[in-house]
């Protein structure tokens, strides 16, 4: 299945733009594999009831710091609309790169002005869920929101 034009621009642009080592790198092992490419960019990763989820990689369609950038970014743009001052408490576990995707998001929402709690060490889920208990803050990102542990070499199996 060959790339959609849309599809090839977004891979070209992540490829122009990537910082991150791991990711540049599995774009550039992808290079000229449109059907990897296509399964990468097809789509945007949605929020579902599990949370943000998806397989660890690179792309839209991937768990990764881009996406989890863009969705901590929404979440500081809808408080904004909310208006007044807000704080967000955020938790990660042992799970592949939960510590990551926790101080991305964690990054992504202070700039925006939003006071972050972030654990200083991994935690299981109930701790984060007694403190927003205790705190109230008006939004969390627990450990769910680092999606599965699946990687692209995984997932397949």
């Amino acid at each position: 299945m060959a790339c959609t034009n849309e599809e090839m621009k977004l891979y070209e642009t992540w490829l122009g733009k990537a910082t991150a080592e791991d990711i540049l790198a599995e774009l550039k092992a992808v290079e000229g594999k449109d059907d990897e490419i296509s399964d990468r960019f097809y789509r945007y990763l949605e929020f579902g009831t599990g949370g943000l989820r998806g397989v660890i990689g690179a792309g839209t369609n991937r768990m990764n710091i881009y996406t989890v950038s863009m969705a901590a970014q929404a979440l500081a743009d809808y408080l904004a609309q909310k208006g007044g001052s807000h704080a967000v408490a955020i938790g990660y576990d042992s799970r592949n790169k939960s510590t990551d995707f926790a101080k991305c998001a964690a990054a992504t929402l202070a700039s925006n002005g939003v006071k972050v709690y972030i654990f200083p060490e991994l935690q299981p889920t109930p701790v984060l869920s007694y403190a927003v208990r205790v705190s109230s803050p008006p939004a969390t990102i627990p450990q769910n929101t680092t999606a599965s542990n699946a990687t692209a070499a995984t997932a397949a199996r």
